[in-house]
């Protein structure tokens, strides 16, 4: 089957996301192809699977649009604040009009896909938090995943020019220091530090709270090394806080 015929058949198929009758939004066709030699991190595309579920989303988003303050966005950590992390998210964020645009194996190039097809329009959050990246470990390199990360940035203060982005850094993931996908993190994790500038970019980095002083990860904190627990979901929240009192000062 040709790819715009998948496409096809996954916009108008059932899907285990929509709570109702599935609402269409208008997709691109054809389909995007990485050009030859391209940065696929960089170049928006689709995971046909979440087709469905990125058009049941935006319709939510869009929904509430006026009334958003908070976003996150990125991947299977940042979705599962709808999972594990659901109490902590009501505690913390529930007054602060939040939105999770966060979607399971995501990687960069799928966010710049959704940004393109209108998940923020007629949104003016003053905070939107990202974290974003581990699942390009594999198929990307150090430097590839580092501007994937910064055309999110960019594309966000594109679309939400009056927002702060709080600009996390990868977390840690592996259960020893020695894994390599420590290094990789680290390096990539390193590059993205030069774009907080604390006004318009805060960038912040407290993976070592996920760690054992040792360096290896707890199951506690996170069961499979790579998606934290309900315990590693208050850790986050702790640690971004600050920052959320800073834009979000308790009446």
């Amino acid at each position: 089957m040709k790819p715009n015929a998948i496409l096809t058949a996954l916009l108008f198929a059932g899907s285990a996301f929509a709570q109702t009758t599935p609402v269409i939004c208008p997709m691109p066709s054809p389909l995007p192809v990485v050009p030859q030699g391209g940065n696929s991190a960089t170049y928006p595309s689709p995971k046909l699977e979440w087709v469905q579920r990125v058009a049941e989303t935006n319709r939510r988003a869009h929904q509430v649009a006026d009334s958003v303050q908070l976003i996150f966005d990125g991947d299977s950590i940042t979705d599962g604040w709808q999972g594990g992390g659901r109490a902590v998210w009501a505690e913390r964020y529930g007054k602060l009009n939040p939105f999770d645009f966060g979607i399971s194996g995501d990687r960069t190039q799928h966010v710049l896909w959704r940004l393109a097809q209108g998940q923020a329009d007629g949104m003016h959050p003053k905070l939107i938090a990202i974290m974003i990246g581990t699942n390009n470990l594999g198929s990307n390199t150090v430097e590839e995943i580092a501007d994937g990360v910064k055309a999110i940035v960019a594309d966000y203060q594109k679309r939400c020019p009056e927002a702060v982005i709080l600009l996390q850094a990868i977390f840690p993931r592996a259960e020893k220091p020695s894994d390599p996908s420590r290094a990789k993190i680290e390096a990539i994790n390193q590059i993205l530090s030069k774009l907080g500038d604390d006004k318009r970019v805060i960038y912040i980095d407290f993976g070592d709270k996920f760690l054992e002083p040792d360096g290896t990860m707890s199951r506690e904190v996170m069961p499979d090394f790579l998606h934290p627990s309900p315990k590693g979901y208050q850790i986050w929240a702790d640690a971004i806080q600050p920052v959320i009192d800073r834009y979000f000062p308790a009446k």
